[in-house]
């Protein structure tokens, strides 16, 4: 492999991130850009093919394997932190599940001193990302590079079971949760393209690998920014046990997520005086946010039987999977072509909620996200996250060695809100599953059990049982504070030459899955990056009107 001995803009990680800004700059001829990431190829069928999902995200070959440290206010379990690493990075290993989060989510970055980062502002870069199978309008986009749809369209009857079980329970149906309104229950998003998984790799990389101005090296071990006085001058790395050292002329940038970003500045040099120092590195740059604002969010299982044999647990028989894989090998359609999670619902916790803080996945199954486990019989499940979390951790790193993972910390529920916010999912949700509209599917519930009734029982079981939904955020902050990492036009502060772009910069995390966010982050990054932007955008945004008063619309007819 030919690397040149300088490149314009050097991105570090082919991430969600990372492959956006590898497309959008090298749009320009007249610059040359150098791509590097740690893993490999993401050709293999299991990365591919949408309902494999769980495959990738526990395989050592396409994920760092993170594991964090004893959290203190979950009985010290260790939490399982899978981050991509791959082409594609966590894109190419998530569930696909789209969602953009809340307008208000946006707006409260601007409040936290991102400026121009508001709903107005990230709206256009939405459009831009994608192409919405139902085609484009104020909300949607329709010609951009990324593939967005709902999998099967809820051929299983359990899906619209769900959305009208949450319309009898009281709460608002929704066409479209990405656009005028995310709070009430409807069809889920994925992004899925022609059956096949639409990762950033797939949707923006792929087709910029043919210019020659891209150059992509993977199995390349970043060890760190190379600095001169206060400006990134270079990037150190090793590929086949040899070190390379590639200059910058313009822009290094930082794209290798939540806890890459943070461990490579602090490998740089950059970040808390104490932590560089404890581990072995000179402190080049103080920034004490590096690593700091941590967020993620937790979600447990609500599980039922099911009485009727129409759940994916009748298709997890070897000849069953058989049939299933090649059928999507040869048609790229059938139960292999949707990530399964087709139904979903956003609500506000209680009254005085202005937007949804409670997010519900369904699946017409009931199994572990990983795959490990399923209920021996027909069954199904939701998935129910409180997802404005209080609680806030870090990522330290340990090591001067690259090779040594960080030290990860999130400190799940250490805030009191976060404990309500789950004793408000059991309770709202069983609510919402007894609804007529699942009468002719309910059965017993499996987990948690109806013997978990009190708060105290209640904690213990989320303490035990809740788990990540695997979207580590926050931890180089976007905004003006004296914990922000990075500055609204996204570049590290106090040193020339260098940005983060992935969705560590969220300066808070969104009600919703991240993946969608963070390509809008790096669509909107690379046109400041060239100069210029697109318009904002200002659209209505609908809810419950009487939100201040009301948990939910349907409450005072109840």
């Amino acid at each position: 492999m030919n690397i040149q001995a300088a490149y314009d803009y050097i991105i570090i990680g082919a991430g969600s991130a990372g492959c956006v800004l590898a497309n959008r700059l090298s749009e320009d001829p007249s610059v040359s850009v150098l791509l590097l990431e740690t893993g490999g190829s993401d050709k293999s069928i299991f990365i591919q093919m949408p309902t494999a999902l769980s495959i990738p995200m526990n395989t050592k070959k396409y994920a760092w394997q993170f594991e964090t440290q004893p959290e203190p206010y979950l009985n010290n379990r260790q939490m399982h932190c899978p981050r991509g690493k791959v082409l594609g990075g966590s894109s190419s290993i998530n569930g696909m599940v789209y969602v953009r989060g809340h307008a208000k989510d946006f707006d409260e970055w601007q409040q936290s001193g991102a400026t121009d980062w508001d709903y107005a502002h990230c709206l256009p870069y939405f459009k831009k990302a994608e192409t919405w199978a139902f085609g484009g309008d104020d909300y949607r986009g329709d010609t951009g590079p990324l593939g967005v749809n709902n999998g099967n369209n809820m051929q299983n009857p359990l899906y619209k079971a769900f959305v009208d079980a949450g319309v009898d329970a009281g709460y608002f149906a929704t066409d479209d949760y990405n656009g005028q309104q995310q709070e009430g229950f409807g069809a889920m998003h994925m992004t899925v393209k022609n059956g096949r998984r639409a990762s950033t790799s797939n949707a923006y990389l792929r087709p910029a690998m043919q210019r020659n101005n891209l150059t992509v090296v993977t199995h390349a071990l970043v060890h760190k920014v190379l600095l001169e006085d206060k400006t990134a001058v270079g990037v150190r790395f090793k590929r086949k046990n040899k070190l390379h050292d590639v200059k910058v002329n313009k822009e290094v940038i930082l794209s290798a997520g939540s806890i890459g970003s943070p461990h490579l500045l602090q490998l740089s040099g950059i970040g808390n005086k104490e932590v560089l120092e404890s581990a072995g590195i000179e402190c080049k740059h103080e920034l004490n946010g590096v690593g700091e604002n941590l967020q993620d969010h937790l979600e447990f299982y609500f599980q039922f039987k099911c009485t009727q044999p129409i759940t994916i647990n009748g298709k997890l028989d070897w000849w069953s999977k058989l049939n299933i894989g090649v059928r999507w090998i040869l048609k790229k359609d059938g139960l292999g072509s949707t990530n399964h999670f087709e139904s979903c619902g956003f609500i506000r916790s209680k009254a005085g909620v202005e937007w949804p803080d409670l997010q519900y996945h369904f699946l017409p199954a009931a199994m572990r996200y990983d795959g490990k486990e399923a209920f021996a019989g027909h069954g199904f499940q939701v998935h129910i996250g409180h997802n404005k979390p209080k609680s806030r951790g870090s990522v330290k790193l340990v090591s001067s060695k690259p090779e040594v993972a960080p030290e990860i910390t999130f400190n799940y529920l250490q805030h009191q809100d976060d404990i309500q916010g789950f004793r408000d999912c059991v309770r709202l949700t069983r609510e919402i599953i007894n609804q007529p509209a699942l009468d002719e599917y309910r059965g017993e519930e499996i987990q948690p059990g109806t013997h978990i009734q009190n708060n105290d029982e209640i904690d213990a079981f989320v303490r035990e049982s809740v788990e990540s939904a695997y979207h580590p955020s926050c931890s180089c902050k976007m905004g003006t504070d004296e914990l922000s990492v990075v500055d609204p036009q996204t570049k590290v502060q106090g040193i020339q030459g260098l940005r983060v772009v992935d969705s560590s910069i969220f300066p808070t995390i969104p009600n919703g899955n991240l993946n969608a966010p963070t390509i809008m982050l790096a669509e909107r990054a690379a046109d400041l990056i060239k100069g210029h932007a697109l318009p904002p955008e200002t659209v209505p945004v609908t809810g419950d009107q009487q939100w201040q008063t009301q948990q939910r619309a349907g409450q005072a007819k109840r």
